[in-house]
């Protein structure tokens, strides 16, 4: 009989450390996070181009202290109970010891759901990391030069845990979920690879594809 894996035995804990923003895209859209975990692709586009530049400053790793906060860039973080790492844009430290992670975006200033796993996922690795309790964090968003308070309510955190247990199961599954076409698709840099309209009723296709060689 194969054993049920316990989430804190060191079979569970040896599972690969999936990337951060990966969370993100699988909450934006799985099909996306499988093209990229699954096989393998990335691509560019205007978009993740803005990204990178938004990110410039706050990629350089280091720290600087502004009116007795220190503030910490690109700071590597890992959770082995969620099996993801990456690194936080900033992490301010306050005098007290507390901490607060930033995450930067390209984009104005308004609110997405899986920005704000993705930053409640930061303060979940560095919560196991140092033993500490992080009620809040921040998203800046680049164009509008705003910053947005983000708490970390027991609603997000539990929807940032399934979403990283859903994350791997992914990866095991080894599959690619349907397209499913929407709006948004069209600003996603693996449009033209996805191919979500051409793609979305591929059962439909297949069948008159067949139907083409029946005799």
């Amino acid at each position: 009989m194969t054993p049920i894996e316990n989430p804190e035995s060191p079979i569970a804990r040896a599972r690969e450390l999936l990337p951060l923003s990966l969370l993100n895209d699988f909450l934006y859209c799985s099909r996306r996070a499988a093209l990229k975990i699954v096989e393998g692709w990335r691509e560019a586009n205007a978009h993740t181009v803005r990204g990178d530049i938004a990110h410039e400053h706050a990629d350089l790793p280091g720290y600087e202290v502004v009116k007795g906060v220190t503030l910490l860039r690109a700071l590597p973080v890992w959770s082995e109970r969620l099996g993801l790492n990456g690194k936080c844009d900033i992490v301010e430290r306050s005098a007290s010891g507390s901490l607060c992670p930033i995450e930067y975006k390209k984009g104005k200033r308004r609110q997405f759901e899986n920005d704000d796993a993705q930053l409640c996922a930061q303060a979940l690795c560095l919560e196991e990391m140092f033993n500490v309790s992080i009620p809040r964090g921040a998203v800046f968003h680049a164009e509008s030069k705003r910053r947005r308070e983000v708490e970390f309510t027991a609603d997000l955190r539990a929807l940032t845990e399934n979403a990283a247990h859903e994350l791997h199961a992914l990866l095991d599954s080894q599959r690619v979920p349907p397209a499913v076409f929407k709006p948004a698709c069209e600003e996603c840099s693996l449009y033209e690879i996805c191919l979500p309209k051409a793609t979305e009723n591929s059962d439909r296709i297949g069948r008159a594809a067949s139907g083409l060689f029946r005799i």
